[in-house]
Formats: C-alpha cells, sequence, structure tokens
C-alpha cells in the first residue's frame, strides 16, 4: 500500500490486517516500486496523489515490467477517477472516504479475478508443453526412450523432480528419472509394484521414500498419476511433487493417458518386431551346403531393434548336382511381409526342385504371387552354378545386380528383370562363368541404399569394400555389413558370397 498520509495509511492497514492480510506500507512511488521488486506482492492499493509521483505513472511503470505485468493495482482517490486517466492500467478504483467493508470486498474480488486468470493462464502453458511431451513420447523407439521422455517432458511442465514408469514388453519395470527442466534424465529397473491398479487412470498421494533416484522437496508428498488402459495390460506411472498439482490433476491425468496409449503401441510393435524376427531366423537356413571345390559363406543382419522386420531371404541349397543360390527381398516391413517372405522361398525351392531353370522359377513364381497374394511385391536373384565348370545360369526380378570379384577385375551382373508381382514380360536366363578365384557377392538393398544418397554411390561403395577378397569368406561377409552398413540399419541386410576355388 502507498500513500502520502501516515493517518490513512494506517486506517487502510487496519481494515486490510481484520480481514487477514499482510501489509507494507510505502509512502512514495519510489517506495512502492522498491518494494513490488523486493517483496512477493499479490496486490497494490496506490492512492493517486503521492508525494514524489503520481499513483497513474507509478502504476504505469508496474504494468510495463514483464515481471509485475499481471500484478493488480488497485487506485484511491480523492476524487471519482475519469476516462483519460484510467488508461494507466490500474484493475479497480476506489473513491475516498472508503468504507472498510468496500475495500475489502474491492480487494477480495480483484484477487479472486487475478488468481483464476493465473489459473487460467498457467493451465494452458501446461497444457501447450504437455502437447509438446506426447509428441515426443509417441516418436520414441522404445519404452526405455518414452519414459525418458515423459519424464523429461513433465519436468518442464510441473518444474520440477519426476518419476515416470512403464513395463516393456519382456516385463521389465524401467524408471526414468531426472531433478528437474534443467536435471539429466536416467532409466533404471525399479522393482514391480504390486499394488492393484484399476482400469482408468487413477490419482494417489505416496510418502517420497516409495519414489527414490530423485531428491523430493522437502515437506512435500509425491501425487503419482496410474493409467491403465486393458486389465490384462500393466499400469504406467507418472510421480511429482503434490505442490506443484492444480485441483483435479487435469494435465497430470492426461500425461499419465498419454504415456499408457504410447507405451501399449510401442510394446505391441516389440512383440511383433520379436514374432517376426523369429520367423524370419527360422526361416533361415541353419547349415549351408558343402560343395566341393567351393566355398560359400553367409551373412544376415536385422533391422535395429526400432525398425519393423522386413522381409530378406536366401538359399543356398544343392539340387541334382546343381548349387542354386536364391537371394530376396519381400517389400514392407511387418510381420505380414515376413510371413510372405516365407512363401516366396518355398516356392523358389518347389519349382526348383522340379528342374526348371532360373528364370522359369521366377516366371512360376511371379504367378503364384499375383494369383495368391495380389498386391504383393517382391525382388529376388536366383543363380543356378555346375560346380564342375562354374558355369552359371541367373534371372534376377528387380533385385540389385550381384557382384563377381575375380583376378581379372570386379564387375556387376545385370539382368534387368519387373519385380515379382508385376505382370510384365521377363528375359531369358542370362548366362556367364566364374573363372576359378572368383566370387560371386549378392546382398539385399539394406547393405547399399541410404536416404541420404543416390544407389549408384551404394554399389560404387560396395565395388571398393569388395574389391579385396578375405581368404575367409565368413570373415569377408562380416567386414562388407561392418564398412558399408549404417550404425542403426533401416533395413535388413542379407549377403551371400560364394567362391570357386
Amino acid at each position: 500500500m502507498a500513500d502520502g498520509s501516515a493517518a490513512k495509511r494506517e486506517l487502510l492497514a487496519s481494515a486490510l490486517a481484520r480481514s487477514g492480510y499482510a501489509v507494507i506500507e510505502a509512502r512514495t512511488g519510489a517506495e512502492a516500486l522498491a518494494c513490488v521488486d523486493a517483496e512477493s506482492v499479490d496486490l497494490v492499493l496506490l492512492d493517486v496523489k503521492l508525494p514524489d509521483q503520481s499513483g497513474f505513472e507509478v502504476c504505469e511503470r508496474i504494468k510495463e515490467h514483464p515481471r509485475h505485468a499481471a500484478l493488480p493495482v488497485v487506485h484511491v482517490s480523492e476524487f471519482p477517477v475519469d476516462s483519460a486517466d484510467r488508461s494507466s492500467g490500474a484493475d479497480a478504483y476506489l473513491t475516498e472516504p472508503i468504507d472498510p467493508d468496500d475495500l475489502i470486498v474491492t480487494v477480495q474480488s480483484v484477487l479472486r479475478y487475478y488468481r483464476a486468470r493465473q489459473q487460467a493462464e498457467g493451465l494452458a502453458e501446461r497444457l501447450g508443453r504437455l502437447a509438446d511431451t506426447t509428441l515426443a513420447i509417441n516418436l520414441a523407439p522404445s519404452v526405455a526412450r518414452l519414459v525418458e521422455a515423459a519424464a523429461a517432458g513433465a519436468a518442464k511442465i510441473f518444474d520440477g523432480p519426476v518419476v515416470a514408469t512403464a513395463e516393456t514388453a519382456q516385463g521389465d519395470l524401467l524408471a526414468a528419472a531426472t531433478n528437474g527442466r534443467d536435471a539429466p534424465t536416467t532409466v533404471h529397473l525399479r522393482k514391480a509394484d504390486n499394488r492393484p491398479a484399476a482400469v482408468g487412470t487413477t490419482i494417489r498421494v505416496d510418502e517420497p521414500a516409495a519414489w527414490p533416484f530423485v531428491a523430493w522437496p522437502a515437506g512435500d508428498t509425491v501425487t503419482v498419476a496410474v493409467a491403465r488402459l486393458r486389465a490384462d495390460q500393466p499400469p504406467v506411472c507418472v510421480a511429482v511433487p503434490t505442490r506443484t498439482q492444480m485441483p483435479g490433476y487435469p494435465v497430470l491425468r492426461q500425461l499419465a493417458q498419454a504415456v499408457a496409449a504410447a507405451t501399449a503401441a510401442q510394446r505391441s510393435f516389440d512383440d511383433e518386431h520379436r514374432i517376426a524376427l523369429t520367423l524370419q531366423r527360422s526361416l533361415l537356413q541353419r547349415s549351408l551346403p558343402d560343395v566341393a571345390g567351393w566355398d560359400v559363406a553367409v551373412r544376415y543382419e536385422p533391422a535395429s531393434a526400432d525398425t519393423e522386420v522386413g522381409g530378406d531371404f536366401y538359399e543356398l541349397t544343392v539340387i541334382d548336382g546343381q548349387l542354386l543360390v536364391a537371394i530376396g527381398d519381400v517389400a514392407g516391413h511387418s510381420l505380414h511381409a515376413a510371413t510372405v517372405m516365407a512363401e516366396v522361398r518355398h516356392a523358389v525351392r518347389a519349382y526348383a526342385v522340379d528342374g526348371h531353370p532360373p528364370a522359369a522359377v521366377l516366371a512360376r513364381v511371379d504367378t503364384l504371387l499375383r494369383r495368391l497374394l495380389p498386391g504383393e511385391l517382391a525382388t529376388l536373384c536366383l543363380l543356378l552354378i555346375d560346380p564342375r565348370n562354374g558355369k552359371v545360369r541367373m534371372a534376377s526380378a528387380g533385385h540389385p545386380p550381384p557382384l563377381v570379384a575375380a583376378r581379372r577385375g570386379i564387375g556387376y551382373k545385370e539382368h534387368i528383370a519387373p519385380l515379382l508381382g508385376v505382370a510384365a514380360d521377363r528375359p531369358d536366363d542370362l548366362r556367364f562363368t566364374l573363372p576359378r578365384g572368383g566370387t560371386l557377392i549378392l546382398y539385399t538393398d539394406g547393405l547399399i541404399e541410404r536416404r541420404d544418397a543416390d544407389i549408384d554411390a551404394g554399389l560404387a561403395a560396395l565395388s571398393r569394400a569388395a574389391a579385396r577378397v578375405d581368404a575367409d569368406l565368413d570373415r569377408f561377409c562380416e567386414r562388407l555389413v561392418r564398412e558399408l552398413a549404417p550404425p542403426a540399419a533401416l533395413d535388413d541386410i542379407a549377403v551371400v558370397a560364394v567362391r570357386r576355388n
């Protein structure tokens, strides 16, 4: 309260004190401004005539400062304030003589309005940060990164320590913890919480000791939002200091629900990824054929754990004394792609056993795919090698060309033909002879394709890496993958090497 009259200050301060308000008195406008800067003030009661400047000027200076722009100001005047003077930005006006009851009612109503406004503005700000956090958790590639994003986002929303928990598809309960918006976020394994959790979102209050990994504010409890989408799914929890919460916990509830939904989606993805990977591995050959005078090796690298499994496969088998070598890739990345891959692989083997040459095998597989699985596409490269003389018959269906590394040099064997699943004419077999000491390298596009580079750059890189073929073919295949594959592969990679000794 700022007023140049000591008697009036005493009268107004006494009335406010009787109603439970703490009053800081100022005699001049300068003192009033200093108090606003130094103290935690909820409302300014300001006489319009101060010894050093007008109350209107003091009000304008208060409202101009970003930190005090929302601070309510009530003017006290000897005369009614005209419309021109109301431009200073005051929130209410009292005319002397002031009735104590009118003073208290005015102060209460102004404070009630501003507190409601502050709460609404705070809620709007939190909802904006909630939207950012929801986007971050839905973009997370794993449950660990998801709870990490949830904890980091919650710390920005509530400006305090946070612990967020969720269970992985493997049953591990992960807890992401941070001590505040500028503190690092760490992920820990936590013991399972055996307390029952109802379907839906519930709020409970725990003691800080129940939530380790962070330093909780002294004297406060921990409010925990527990969200569970279905009875057959584990709950997720978001724990924050109780004093940070608004009535009804609107933002905390929504955050926990968003974490639960994102966790359920991620767990479902992880389950499908594991099933598809198991299917792929069960279909890949456990042993390679032993062919006199020839060395064979393969290398298979599944896509990184945060990427859906694709439909890469390979096949090496001896049929009627001929070495059949196949490598292919079904379009798409999902459990469905892996199942289509199984059908294509078995069809290739069946038609090859019937004695059909490579181009005829591909034509029959193409017909089968279009009739039984319309809309599915696949690439495939198929070679039939005579081990006695190195003669090769080859047919391709849109697959990257195999590479031949020999003493005379290195080069790709192009055989341009449409993908499987496309109704189009197919060329006859390409015939060539692999010289002694020569090596055939077959691969899927995950080895050479990059989002930020042309495929020709990938082919050139493979050609350079394969210019020297290691004596150990297994080591050679491993080296190709190590040198050419990106750190986090977005696609499966299969490499097959066949060398004539």
